[in-house]
């Protein structure tokens, strides 16, 4: 691993002064219980930190008191006990637990899905209990319940963990707590994919394989991973499948998940300090939207954005980072350790279900080192040709035995992003081929200031044959590439790049640490570029004035100004830089201040978001608010009675199928009843199957695409409107319909319906029927 040494007057000697002085003759050393304790003073902070938030929005002691029980002793000791055992690398204590975590829920999942299998749910305790017993039975595995060597870190590492970590629970609070209340009617106006997880959720409670359960007979075509775990979580902590959706359940994924990035960081950079800015650069850097206004169209994607709008990404992440490091290790070591290939191979298997768009990201990567290698050794390595078939079975198994050769929406479509970008910038529908490749150029321009760091490998060109940086490289590009050449309704195609932010953090990183020792630049230098590129941040949308989305009459080459006055000020400083300082010292400075602008823009356009929201002038919010007299009353409780009297495998009829405040036109993002009853629905909304987006063309939507079965939809909503004993007799003798959830408010129900149906509960503006022999 390349440890970048100290030169004197360089910047490298400034910016890692806490890492140099520990080893500077006549330093004085910290006592050695001095960093264990200030890593376990950080994590106090955080845990109470934590607490408070959780306490803020809902969460009662008791549940997180069992679900902290249940993530200690259930997922984190077993997993460190197996991660002690079988990898070697040197790790901090943080780095340990946050490895050991990923693998307890790599392991948790596969048990979890034979338990529910065999119908014994619970024997997925079995797993915890087993490695337990090992590790006090065999005499060879006893040593691993103490901690072994680690390595010397400086003390304010285990600080910034704890801080951006607390700073992502934070942003958790107030971007998605605040508006996603646990309690009904605010429930019912939450994101509208989050009662399709909740949903979800409660489908692996009760069944594997599992289907989709809005839609009678429908396969689950999805990664589905993530919602066996908190299926399992569910069952072994006794914890309600909303409260660890909606505030439990991601925050250890997104801990740990930011331990590992650190860690990739630091492997990649051989640098505390490197760790730290790609660490920044993962969770907090965004691509600079330059206008003003709600301007998020190029920024939005961040961790903090999508943590819990898509637990499968959040999933995904956390099991794709342990196995980069491993990858690593096996690539530049050339190991043959069989602890650390049977470590790749589970967490490669397991993010197939989890987050399978990880699966091309890594293929990618993987042929580039391959590339690599033919260059300098006319063959490819024996470990990268064994990876690669490894990740080429996933990914086949995922295709075609998980998903069932579904395409969920995606399609070749070139272009569709920013096609789509230009008209949310404009308010216009359509761009001429021109307007959609200046968009194009413009959002790579913002890509290439955000990772502009990675040119400063080129201070090294034989730094970007190694491994890692080619491994990282190589799923960077494989991301943007699937941003700018495939479609998808929901935009899905942006997940690939996505995933890659943490590796290409890591690099950028690596490049500017690299340029800033070659020149030398000095620490107060570095420090003026960053302030400058703050304050470009800033300026120049000030000085230009785009506003977005552009008013009427207003010409669309408007969105370019702000872009071309950046690329002007790049050229000048440059050029003054170049003149005064040398190339070399130019090159670094400029490279630092485009790094700085990306963590202003993020910011400001989450600010100004959340400020539209609230002042209802956001024409795309997260949530569209929806009046309290809107939503029904009662929706929770009637279907937690109807969880609580009826079988797992009862199914339901219910005459509603529009999202709540979306009736017309009709959004079929509608899983409610599927997701608070923990049931099978026989027609609920229609909009995540298979079907209806095997359906769907670019140019529609397809929540708004008609139920494909006439004959299934007409039969189910003539039995709520025109009631029979027909009706009702083929509901359940055909189908198998052993309930009616009936909203009384928003569908307009006969009351004729008690006449073919035993009434049994009713809570607000919802009804429960039971069809029997006797009642029909």
């Amino acid at each position: 691993m390349d440890k970048i040494s100290p030169v004197n007057g360089s910047a490298l000697s400034g910016l890692s002064i806490v890492e140099t002085t520990r080893h500077a003759r006549g330093a004085r050393r910290p006592a050695r219980w001095w960093p264990a304790l200030s890593g376990r003073l950080a994590a106090a902070f955080v845990t109470a930190f934590t607490a408070a938030v959780l306490v803020r929005y809902g969460v009662s002691g008791t549940d997180m008191a069992l679900f902290a029980i249940y993530v200690v002793l259930g997922l984190a000791l077993p997993g460190v006990l197996v991660i002690r055992a079988l990898y070697r690398a040197p790790r901090t204590a943080a780095e340990e637990i946050a490895l050991g975590l990923a693998f307890g829920y790599a392991v948790e999942i596969l048990v979890y899905i034979g338990a529910r299998a065999v119908g014994m749910p619970l024997l997925v305790v079995a797993w915890p209990l087993t490695t337990y017993a090992l590790f006090l039975a065999v005499p060879s595995l006893r040593r691993h319940w103490r901690a072994g060597s680690r390595p010397a870190t400086p003390l304010w590492w285990s600080w910034a963990l704890a801080l951006v970590i607390a700073l992502l629970t934070g942003c958790s609070a107030l971007k998605f707590f605040g508006t996603h209340p646990i309690t009904w009617p605010g429930l019912g106006a939450s994101a509208p994919d989050m009662p399709f997880h909740l949903a979800l959720i409660g489908e692996l409670k009760h069944h594997v394989p599992p289907s989709v359960p809005m839609v009678v007979g429908e396969p689950l075509a999805y990664h589905w991973f993530v919602y066996a775990h908190l299926a399992a979580a569910s069952w072994l902590s006794g914890v309600e499948p909303l409260v660890l959706l909606y505030r439990l359940g991601m925050l250890p994924m997104l801990a740990a998940f930011v331990v590992l990035a650190g860690m990739t960081g630091r492997r990649v950079t051989g640098s505390w300090i490197g760790g730290a800015v790609a660490l920044v650069g993962t969770i907090f850097v965004g691509a600079p939207s330059l206008y003003l206004g709600t301007n998020g169209v190029f920024t939005w994607g961040g961790v903090p954005d999508t943590a819990y709008i898509s637990p499968t990404q959040t999933l995904g992440a956390l099991l794709f980072a342990p196995l980069v490091l491993i990858l690593v290790d096996l690539l530049e070591r050339r190991g043959r350790d069989t602890g650390t290939w049977l470590l790749a191979g589970l967490f490669l298997v397991v993010l197939t279900g989890a987050k399978a768009t990880y699966l091309p990201l890594l293929g990618a990567g993987l042929l580039l080192v391959a590339a690599v290698d033919v260059m300098r050794r006319r063959r490819p390595a024996t470990p990268v040709l064994i990876l690669l078939g490894m990740t080429v079975a996933c990914v086949f198994f995922a295709q075609f035995v998980l998903f069932g050769r579904e395409r969920q929406g995606l399609v070749t479509d070139p272009l569709s992003f920013t096609r789509g970008t230009w008209s949310k910038l404009t308010g216009l529908t359509t761009p001429s081929p021109g307007s959609t490749l200046a968009i194009t150029l413009v959002y790579l321009l913002c890509w290439a200031v955000t990772w502009s760091g990675i040119l400063g490998l080129l201070s090294r060109p034989k730094l970007l044959m190694r491994p890692r940086v080619s491994l990282m490289l190589g799923m960077g590009a494989a991301g943007l590439g699937a941003v700018l050449l495939l479609g998808h309704p929901g935009q899905s195609q942006l997940f690939f790049f996505w995933g890659a932010y943490p590796y290409l953090a890591a690099v950028a990183a690596y490049g500017i640490l690299m340029l800033l020792r070659r020149a030398r630049v000095s620490p107060k230098a570095v420090v003026c570029s960053t302030v400058a590129g703050l304050v470009a941040a800033y300026l120049i949308p000030l000085l230009c004035g785009v506003k977005i989305p552009l008013g009427s009459g207003q010409a669309d080459g408007i969105l370019y100004r702000p872009y071309l006055t950046l690329v002007a000020l790049t050229v000048l400083a440059g050029l003054l830089l170049a003149f005064l300082k040398g190339r070399a010292h130019a090159c670094a400075l400029v490279l630092v201040a485009f790094a700085a602008i990306g963590l202003p823009a993020y910011w400001h356009a989450r600010v100004l978001s959340a400020i539209d929201n609230v002042t209802g002038e956001d024409p795309n919010p997260v949530v569209r608010p929806v009046e309290n007299r809107v939503i029904p009353q009662g929706t929770l409780a009637a279907g937690r009675w109807l969880r609580d009297h009826s079988e797992p495998d009862d199914l339901v009829a219910t005459n509603t199928h529009c999202r709540l405040g979306y009736e017309n036109p009709c959004d079929t993002r509608y899983p409610w009843v599927a997701a608070l009853s923990e049931r099978h629905v026989l027609v609920e909304g229609w909009a995540y199957t298979a079907t209806n987006l095997s359906h769907w063309r670019p140019g529609l939507l397809p929540e708004g695409l008609p139920f494909w079965d006439t004959e299934l939809i007409k039969l189910n909503d003539t039995a709520f409107e025109s009631p029979s004993r027909t009706a009702m007799w083929q509901l359940r003798e055909r189908y198998g319909v052993r309930w009616l959830f009936v909203d009384e408010l928003r569908a307009n129900p006969s009351p004729r319906i008690g006449d073919f149906a035993q009434f049994q509960f009713r809570s607000g503006d919802y009804a429960v029927y039971r069809l029997t022999d006797g009642s029909i």
